[in-house]
């Protein structure tokens, strides 16, 4: 299983911290290592990284990482990475080509089991690994993303989804249906999100949810979010969380 891993944001809401997110130390290690470390025990083969900002500190990163993992990881750089993270999507599809592969966030720390799961679901134009613990206290209300799902469907998507049912866990299991609808959507002068490219595929029901059950997972996205996870890290059974 390929994955494809976007890390060309600027991380503003952890520049106080780094001037790198997914360069950003969690319990001594960098986040995008942690990422990589987690997909490869989830069965993930090798990697493409869309990188941008920071991109030449990132890729050198990446290329000890990728030896001392043995997970082959190529890296591809987006034009302009001050655009919605769709973009960056879609320079990796052009790298990757039409493959059934994940689709994984740099600043997303999760359970092994939760790359797995997404994985071996069926496959569709797009299956997004969804958390229906609606009380799960490391959700951070004011950014998560919001699903409303109905069965395995995805009838809506949004941060400020004021009906929903579960929430996004940054996993999701792609072909080239979503990046055409991605592509459509940008077209049609859509904000180039992948959330955007999600709800268009939703809008023809092609759109699917997979539940994690209990799979941990924690969106790094700020300072905050980063003590969550470095405590989370530090305590009991830290080598279950994004080992």
């Amino acid at each position: 299983m390929h994955a494809l891993i976007v890390a060309a944001g600027y991380g503003s809401r952890l520049r106080e911290v780094s001037p790198s997110k997914p360069l950003t130390l969690v319990h001594g290690v960098a986040l995008i290592e942690r990422v990589l470390r987690a997909a490869r025990v989830g069965g993930v083969t090798d990697v493409t990284v869309v990188t941008g900002h920071e991109a030449e500190r990132l890729e050198r990163h990446l290329a000890l990482a990728a030896a001392t993992l043995d997970l082959p990881v190529r890296c591809v750089r987006t034009p302009d990475w001050s655009l919605s993270n769709g973009h960056s999507v879609l320079t990796g599809a052009e790298a990757i080509g039409a493959r059934r592969h994940l689709l994984m966030m740099a600043d997303h720390l999760v359970d092994p089991a939760l790359i797995a799961r997404v994985a071996a679901a069926p496959e569709a134009a797009l299956t997004l690994g969804v958390d229906r613990r609606l009380d799960n206290p490391l959700v951070d209300m004011d950014d998560v993303t919001r699903v409303r799902a109905e069965g395995d469907r995805i009838v809506a998507i949004g941060k400020h989804l004021p009906d929903y049912n579960c929430f996004d866990t940054g996993v999701f299991a792609v072909d080239a249906r979503f990046h055409d609808a991605l592509r459509a959507s940008i077209t049609a002068g859509g904000p180039g999100s992948i959330s955007a490219g999600v709800e268009a595929l939703a809008q023809t029901g092609s759109a699917r949810v997979i539940d994690i059950a209990d799979a941990w997972w924690l969106d790094v996205d700020d300072a905050r979010a980063l003590a969550q996870a470095e405590a989370a890290l530090a305590g009991r059974g830290a080598h279950q969380h994004a080992a």
